[in-house]
């Protein structure tokens, strides 16, 4: 049954700890998942969280962290003691995340972490993880992986299997190397139980293999294992030998990091912000595009002023003003959107730019078309204008076509740039239709209305 935190649970577990009543917190948590204990850490503070993990045992105490987010991981992992850090936490997490958790640290506190590690094989591959870039695949490895030599029999790689996996939660794949250990291939555990004990590894292992080497992008590697339907990929050196593999939960996180961060660019929200950060940091996420923002209106306000006259003749042109800086807004912000789900999950294909924006421009064609001509029927009922109206659909025709160009150039050319084209779907977009429809229009009817003067 799928545990469900309630106010209630979360008063009663409070009481306990305040009671400092073990057995009864014990047998709280006693059958809950990892996942869910870490749901339960979220909502209490740093001293009720400690208490908590230096009650239940040493794996769910690790594989709870292991849950958290970054930032309640960072805060409460810096309150606890190095030493039991090294010996509840770190010595009791799988590679990765044990690399996750130190690389939290500086490198003085990292070097008396790994003091504490025993295990001399787990404390290098730790200190191996911590020399990648974080956002590349081998930053995303793990070190847990079986590995067998191609000139095996099976007896000796189910013997080797068996000692290997003493170190591993779970076997997603076994891979195939050569003496240099270099990637050949894998082999299924069914292949292998079916085939007689005799029988040579290298006659029996599935040599099509996708994998990724050290330095790919960590967005990449999300989009491969997407692709080919991957719940484990093997990591690989610069030549070819087996350093890694990288599982389907790590890719799982990328993916919602990364859409976390692309809503909040998209928002106007220039870096990674949480709703517990200080009101200094929300403030300077925020603060930068509300000030473009500001210029935006007062360009704005600029076109208008110098399109005063004109306001003048016909004040009833007021009325279409937020009708046509809205539209151009709203059609950019659809056109940059589908861009930028294509750029994240390489749906556009290889066709050219031009290509591109003449698809895009024969779509807005049609909706402007069916636009305007809602628009006609709507400004010939209700105004007695023939300029005033056709200031409007004129104006209101341009406005999509340009906002839907406008829309598909941006992304693509931010993405080549290597900027995130997330940031095209946002403020920038909007603010920048908003001016251009706005000047588009005035301009429109005045020269409309002087030529119907």
């Amino acid at each position: 049954m799928q545990f469900e935190l309630t106010k209630e649970f979360l008063d009663s577990l409070r009481e306990f700890i305040k009671q400092d009543n073990k057995i009864a917190v014990k047998e709280q948590l006693s059958e809950l998942h990892p996942a869910d204990i870490a749901e339960i850490i979220e909502e209490l503070d740093v001293e009720e969280s400690n208490y908590v993990l230096l009650l239940v045992d040493h794996d769910t105490a690790a594989d709870a962290l292991a849950e958290l987010d970054d930032e309640d991981r960072s805060h409460l992992i810096k309150s606890l003691p190095l030493a039991t850090i090294a010996t509840r936490i770190v010595m009791n997490m799988d590679s990765d995340d044990a690399a996750d958790i130190i690389g939290l640290f500086d490198e003085d506190e990292q070097q008396e972490i790994l003091s504490y590690v025993h295990d001399i094989e787990q404390a290098s591959d730790i200190v191996d993880l911590l020399n990648y870039d974080e956002d590349s695949a081998g930053g995303l490895m793990g070190k847990e992986f079986v590995m067998v030599n191609e000139n095996w029999s099976v007896l000796t790689c189910l013997r080797e299997l068996s000692r290997q996996a003493e170190d591993i939660d779970e076997i997603y794949y076994v891979y195939v190397v050569d003496d240099d250990t270099k990637l050949k291939g894998t082999l299924s555990l069914k292949r292998m139980i079916l085939s007689p004990t005799s029988a040579k590894i290298i006659n029996i292992y599935n040599k099509d293999i996708v994998s990724v080497t050290v330095d790919e992008k960590r967005e990449d590697v999300a989009l491969i294992m997407e692709k080919y339907d991957l719940v484990a990929m093997p990591v690989t050196d610069s030549i070819g030998r087996v350093v890694g593999r990288i599982t389907i939960d790590d890719v799982v996180d990328v993916i919602r990091e990364e859409a976390e961060k692309d809503y909040q660019l998209a928002s106007g929200i220039s870096q990674d912000v949480d709703i517990s950060d200080s009101i200094m940091v929300q403030t300077r996420a925020r603060l930068p595009w509300l000030i473009i923002g500001l210029v935006g209106g007062l360009l704005d306000a600029f076109i208008i002023s110098n399109h005063e006259a004109d306001i003048k003749l016909s004040p009833m042109m007021a009325f279409f003003i937020p009708l046509i800086t809205a539209m151009g807004g709203n059609v950019g912000i659809q056109s940059s959107a589908i861009v930028v789900q294509g750029l994240a999950n390489n749906s556009l294909g290889y066709e050219s730019t031009f290509k591109k924006v003449l698809r895009e421009f024969g779509r807005s064609v049609i909706i402007s078309s069916i636009c305007s001509i809602l628009l006609l029927g709507f400004s010939l009922w209700f105004f007695n204008s023939l300029a005033l109206t056709l200031s409007a659909i004129i104006a209101l025709f341009i406005v999509i076509i340009f906002a839907s160009i406008f829309g598909t150039l941006i992304p693509l050319a931010l993405d080549k740039f290597n900027i995130d084209p997330a940031l095209a779907t946002g403020p920038f977009i909007t603010m920048s239709n908003d001016i251009i429809g706005l000047f588009i229009y005035l301009s429109v009817g005045s020269i409309i209305f002087s030529a119907l003067a």
